[in-house]
Protein backbone atom coordinates (compact mmCIF):
# COMPACT_ATOMS: atom_id res chain seq x y z
CA UNK A 1 0.00 0.00 0.00
CA UNK A 2 1.61 3.40 -0.91
CA UNK A 3 2.12 5.72 1.44
CA UNK A 4 0.24 8.67 -0.31
CA UNK A 5 -2.80 5.86 0.42
CA UNK A 6 -2.05 5.43 3.61
CA UNK A 7 -2.04 9.77 4.40
CA UNK A 8 -5.20 9.46 2.20
CA UNK A 9 -7.01 7.27 4.97
CA UNK A 10 -6.10 8.67 8.32
CA UNK A 11 -7.00 12.57 6.89
CA UNK A 12 -10.56 11.18 5.54
CA UNK A 13 -10.68 9.24 9.24
CA UNK A 14 -9.68 13.06 11.51
CA UNK A 15 -12.09 15.10 8.63
CA UNK A 16 -14.93 12.70 9.76
CA UNK A 17 -13.80 12.46 13.60
CA UNK A 18 -13.43 16.71 13.80
CA UNK A 19 -16.67 18.57 14.85
CA UNK A 20 -18.15 20.79 12.37
CA UNK A 21 -16.97 24.59 12.10
CA UNK A 22 -19.75 27.02 13.63
CA UNK A 23 -20.12 29.92 11.43
CA UNK A 24 -18.44 32.76 12.34
CA UNK A 25 -21.50 35.41 12.64
CA UNK A 26 -23.14 33.25 15.10
CA UNK A 27 -26.54 32.02 14.85
CA UNK A 28 -28.99 33.75 13.11
CA UNK A 29 -31.65 34.19 16.44
CA UNK A 30 -29.19 36.25 17.88
CA UNK A 31 -28.74 39.05 14.63
CA UNK A 32 -32.73 39.00 14.92
CA UNK A 33 -33.28 39.82 18.80
CA UNK A 34 -30.97 42.53 18.20
CA UNK A 35 -32.54 44.00 15.53
CA UNK A 36 -35.72 43.97 17.44
CA UNK A 37 -33.97 45.82 20.17
CA UNK A 38 -32.39 48.80 17.82
CA UNK A 39 -35.51 48.63 15.89
CA UNK A 40 -37.31 49.24 19.61
CA UNK A 41 -34.41 51.93 20.47
CA UNK A 42 -34.90 53.96 17.24
CA UNK A 43 -38.38 53.75 16.57
CA UNK A 44 -39.15 56.61 18.73
CA UNK A 45 -36.57 58.62 17.86
CA UNK A 46 -36.92 58.10 14.25
CA UNK A 47 -40.77 58.71 15.11
CA UNK A 48 -39.86 62.57 16.34
CA UNK A 49 -37.31 63.35 13.98
CA UNK A 50 -40.19 62.36 11.01
CA UNK A 51 -43.26 64.03 12.85
CA UNK A 52 -41.53 67.58 12.59
CA UNK A 53 -41.90 67.30 8.59
CA UNK A 54 -45.35 66.39 8.66
CA UNK A 55 -48.34 68.40 9.50
CA UNK A 56 -50.45 68.47 12.25
CA UNK A 57 -53.63 67.17 10.17
CA UNK A 58 -51.71 64.50 9.03
CA UNK A 59 -50.24 63.66 12.35
CA UNK A 60 -54.63 63.47 13.39
CA UNK A 61 -55.04 61.55 10.30
CA UNK A 62 -52.17 58.71 10.87
CA UNK A 63 -49.90 58.99 13.48
CA UNK A 64 -47.58 56.34 12.50
CA UNK A 65 -47.95 57.33 8.52
CA UNK A 66 -45.08 58.85 6.28
CA UNK A 67 -45.19 62.67 5.37
CA UNK A 68 -47.01 63.63 1.83
CA UNK A 69 -44.81 66.52 1.77
CA UNK A 70 -41.61 67.11 3.82
CA UNK A 71 -42.46 70.42 5.46
CA UNK A 72 -39.10 72.47 6.57
CA UNK A 73 -40.72 75.50 7.86
CA UNK A 74 -41.54 73.39 11.12
CA UNK A 75 -37.62 72.90 11.49
CA UNK A 76 -36.70 76.38 10.04
CA UNK A 77 -39.26 78.58 12.65
CA UNK A 78 -37.64 76.46 15.67
CA UNK A 79 -34.34 77.48 14.49
CA UNK A 80 -35.03 81.32 13.87
CA UNK A 81 -36.48 81.35 17.75
CA UNK A 82 -34.23 83.01 19.64
CA UNK A 83 -34.78 80.94 23.16
CA UNK A 84 -33.95 78.07 21.54
CA UNK A 85 -30.93 79.29 20.62
CA UNK A 86 -30.27 80.54 24.19
CA UNK A 87 -30.80 77.41 25.86
CA UNK A 88 -28.54 75.76 23.56
CA UNK A 89 -26.09 78.25 25.12
CA UNK A 90 -27.31 77.30 28.67
CA UNK A 91 -26.99 73.83 27.81
CA UNK A 92 -23.48 73.85 26.79
CA UNK A 93 -22.28 76.18 29.41
CA UNK A 94 -23.57 73.63 32.49
CA UNK A 95 -22.32 70.73 30.25
CA UNK A 96 -18.68 72.20 29.83
CA UNK A 97 -17.97 73.71 33.45
CA UNK A 98 -20.30 69.95 35.43
CA UNK A 99 -17.63 67.90 32.27
CA UNK A 100 -14.53 69.95 33.77
CA UNK A 101 -15.55 70.45 37.45
CA UNK A 102 -16.21 66.41 37.48
CA UNK A 103 -12.99 65.44 35.62
CA UNK A 104 -10.52 67.82 37.49
CA UNK A 105 -11.65 66.77 41.01
CA UNK A 106 -12.37 63.46 40.00
CA UNK A 107 -9.08 62.80 38.22
CA UNK A 108 -7.55 64.40 41.65
CA UNK A 109 -9.18 62.18 43.86
CA UNK A 110 -8.55 59.07 42.25
CA UNK A 111 -4.86 59.54 41.97
CA UNK A 112 -4.62 59.81 45.38
CA UNK A 113 -7.12 56.95 46.14
CA UNK A 114 -4.95 54.84 43.68
CA UNK A 115 -1.77 55.96 43.95
CA UNK A 116 -1.12 56.29 47.96
CA UNK A 117 -1.64 54.32 50.64
CA UNK A 118 -3.79 55.62 53.90
CA UNK A 119 -5.91 54.26 56.61
CA UNK A 120 -9.19 54.16 55.44
CA UNK A 121 -8.58 54.21 51.93
CA UNK A 122 -10.90 51.61 51.12
CA UNK A 123 -13.39 53.08 53.54
CA UNK A 124 -12.89 55.94 50.72
CA UNK A 125 -13.56 54.36 47.69
CA UNK A 126 -16.19 52.57 49.11
CA UNK A 127 -18.15 55.80 49.81
CA UNK A 128 -17.83 57.20 46.07
CA UNK A 129 -18.99 53.55 44.84
CA UNK A 130 -22.08 54.13 47.05
CA UNK A 131 -22.91 57.18 45.41
CA UNK A 132 -23.70 55.59 42.60
CA UNK A 133 -26.58 54.19 44.32
CA UNK A 134 -27.99 57.53 45.85
CA UNK A 135 -30.62 59.22 43.03
CA UNK A 136 -30.57 62.61 42.68
CA UNK A 137 -34.39 62.13 43.25
CA UNK A 138 -33.86 61.29 47.17
CA UNK A 139 -31.80 64.24 47.42
CA UNK A 140 -33.53 66.95 45.78
CA UNK A 141 -35.43 68.40 48.49
CA UNK A 142 -32.40 68.83 50.86
CA UNK A 143 -30.80 70.45 47.91
CA UNK A 144 -33.17 72.17 46.69
CA UNK A 145 -33.13 73.62 50.89
CA UNK A 146 -29.18 73.76 50.71
CA UNK A 147 -29.26 76.26 47.05
CA UNK A 148 -31.61 78.69 47.86
CA UNK A 149 -29.85 79.00 51.65
CA UNK A 150 -26.59 79.60 49.03
CA UNK A 151 -28.33 82.23 47.28
CA UNK A 152 -28.00 80.46 44.39
CA UNK A 153 -31.37 80.29 43.03
CA UNK A 154 -32.40 80.57 39.20
CA UNK A 155 -28.61 80.78 38.48
CA UNK A 156 -26.74 77.99 35.85
CA UNK A 157 -24.23 77.46 38.79
CA UNK A 158 -26.90 76.32 41.54
CA UNK A 159 -27.16 73.40 38.60
CA UNK A 160 -23.40 73.04 37.91
CA UNK A 161 -22.47 72.54 41.49
CA UNK A 162 -24.91 69.49 42.17
CA UNK A 163 -24.23 68.31 38.51
CA UNK A 164 -20.27 67.93 39.61
CA UNK A 165 -20.83 66.53 42.44
CA UNK A 166 -23.44 63.88 41.53
CA UNK A 167 -21.03 62.96 38.61
CA UNK A 168 -17.93 62.43 40.68
CA UNK A 169 -18.73 58.63 41.91
CA UNK A 170 -18.87 57.62 38.20
CA UNK A 171 -15.90 59.57 37.25
CA UNK A 172 -13.68 57.86 40.35
CA UNK A 173 -15.01 54.68 39.75
CA UNK A 174 -13.91 54.50 36.02
CA UNK A 175 -10.70 56.78 36.54
CA UNK A 176 -8.82 54.92 39.66
CA UNK A 177 -8.63 51.32 37.59
CA UNK A 178 -6.37 53.49 34.95
CA UNK A 179 -4.29 54.99 37.79
CA UNK A 180 -3.84 51.92 39.52
CA UNK A 181 -2.55 50.46 36.22
CA UNK A 182 0.42 52.73 36.10
CA UNK A 183 3.45 50.72 36.99
CA UNK A 184 5.00 52.08 40.16
CA UNK A 185 8.46 51.67 38.23
CA UNK A 186 7.59 54.70 36.48
CA UNK A 187 6.83 56.51 39.17
CA UNK A 188 10.37 55.34 40.79
CA UNK A 189 11.98 56.51 37.75
CA UNK A 190 10.14 59.52 37.49
CA UNK A 191 11.46 60.00 41.20
CA UNK A 192 14.64 59.49 40.51
CA UNK A 193 15.31 61.84 37.92
CA UNK A 194 14.15 64.25 40.40
CA UNK A 195 9.97 64.69 39.30
CA UNK A 196 7.53 65.72 42.23
CA UNK A 197 4.64 64.49 43.14
CA UNK A 198 2.71 67.22 41.01
CA UNK A 199 5.26 67.08 38.64
CA UNK A 200 4.91 63.18 38.23
CA UNK A 201 0.97 63.70 38.27
CA UNK A 202 1.21 66.37 35.04
CA UNK A 203 3.58 64.73 33.44
CA UNK A 204 2.84 61.11 33.26
CA UNK A 205 -0.24 60.49 35.06
CA UNK A 206 -2.38 63.02 32.83
CA UNK A 207 -0.98 61.25 29.11
CA UNK A 208 -1.53 58.16 30.33
CA UNK A 209 -5.06 58.10 31.96
CA UNK A 210 -6.14 59.96 28.78
CA UNK A 211 -8.74 57.48 27.93
CA UNK A 212 -10.36 57.09 30.87
CA UNK A 213 -10.41 61.00 31.33
CA UNK A 214 -12.19 61.22 27.62
CA UNK A 215 -14.67 58.52 28.84
CA UNK A 216 -15.82 60.19 31.94
CA UNK A 217 -15.80 63.63 30.06
CA UNK A 218 -18.06 62.16 27.47
CA UNK A 219 -20.33 60.35 29.69
CA UNK A 220 -20.56 63.39 32.27
CA UNK A 221 -21.31 65.85 29.23
CA UNK A 222 -24.38 63.88 27.62
CA UNK A 223 -26.13 63.66 31.46
CA UNK A 224 -25.83 67.47 32.01
CA UNK A 225 -27.12 68.05 28.92
CA UNK A 226 -30.06 65.67 29.35
CA UNK A 227 -30.39 66.72 32.87
CA UNK A 228 -34.09 67.85 33.77
CA UNK A 229 -34.95 67.05 37.46
CA UNK A 230 -32.26 69.50 39.12
CA UNK A 231 -32.65 72.30 36.70
CA UNK A 232 -36.66 71.91 36.45
CA UNK A 233 -36.52 72.88 40.75
CA UNK A 234 -33.54 75.19 40.63
CA UNK A 235 -34.36 77.41 37.56
CA UNK A 236 -37.32 79.37 37.49
CA UNK A 237 -36.32 82.29 35.26
CA UNK A 238 -36.91 81.68 31.17
CA UNK A 239 -33.31 82.95 30.18
CA UNK A 240 -31.68 80.96 31.94
CA UNK A 241 -33.63 77.39 30.78
CA UNK A 242 -31.43 74.75 29.64
CA UNK A 243 -32.93 72.03 26.56
CA UNK A 244 -34.77 69.87 28.68
CA UNK A 245 -36.98 72.53 30.49
CA UNK A 246 -37.01 74.37 27.22
CA UNK A 247 -38.58 71.31 25.48
CA UNK A 248 -41.22 71.31 28.85
CA UNK A 249 -42.20 75.15 27.96
CA UNK A 250 -41.97 74.86 24.44
CA UNK A 251 -44.37 71.78 24.54
CA UNK A 252 -46.90 73.46 26.90
CA UNK A 253 -47.01 76.88 24.94
CA UNK A 254 -47.20 75.36 21.89
CA UNK A 255 -49.60 72.24 22.71
CA UNK A 256 -51.62 72.36 19.77
CA UNK A 257 -49.08 72.63 17.44
CA UNK A 258 -47.92 68.81 17.70
CA UNK A 259 -45.13 68.88 14.33
CA UNK A 260 -43.14 72.09 16.00
CA UNK A 261 -43.33 70.84 19.41
CA UNK A 262 -42.11 67.24 17.68
CA UNK A 263 -39.43 69.37 15.78
CA UNK A 264 -38.03 71.37 19.10
CA UNK A 265 -38.01 67.90 20.41
CA UNK A 266 -35.78 66.52 17.64
CA UNK A 267 -33.28 69.39 17.58
CA UNK A 268 -32.57 69.30 21.45
CA UNK A 269 -31.67 65.74 21.37
CA UNK A 270 -29.52 65.91 17.76
CA UNK A 271 -26.44 67.11 19.57
CA UNK A 272 -26.45 64.66 22.26
CA UNK A 273 -26.97 62.08 19.69
CA UNK A 274 -24.18 63.17 17.54
CA UNK A 275 -22.04 63.80 19.99
CA UNK A 276 -22.29 60.53 21.07
CA UNK A 277 -21.76 58.54 17.82
CA UNK A 278 -18.84 60.11 17.36
CA UNK A 279 -17.03 59.31 20.56
CA UNK A 280 -18.98 56.39 21.27
CA UNK A 281 -15.53 54.25 20.23
CA UNK A 282 -13.60 56.11 23.16
CA UNK A 283 -16.62 55.27 25.41
CA UNK A 284 -15.92 51.59 24.60
CA UNK A 285 -12.25 51.94 24.96
CA UNK A 286 -12.29 53.83 27.92
CA UNK A 287 -14.62 51.28 29.99
CA UNK A 288 -12.34 48.62 28.50
CA UNK A 289 -9.02 49.97 29.93
CA UNK A 290 -10.70 50.22 33.00
CA UNK A 291 -12.04 46.73 33.49
CA UNK A 292 -8.41 45.18 32.51
CA UNK A 293 -6.92 47.93 34.62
Amino acid sequence: MSTMTITTRVAGRRSKGAPAKKLPWGPPSVYFIALVIIGMMLGPVLYIIIGGFRSNSEITVNPAGLPTEWRWENYASVLAAPQFWTQVGNSTLVGLATTFGAVALGLMASYVIARYRFRGRGALYALFAAGLMFPITVAITPLYIVIRNLGLMNSLPGVILPQIAFALPVTIIILVPFLRAIPDEIQEAAYIDGCGRLSFFWRMVLPLSIPGVITVAILTFIGSWNAYLLPLFILNNEAAFTLPLGVQQFSSQYSVDTARVLAFTSLSMLPALIFFSLFERRIVGGLTGAVKG
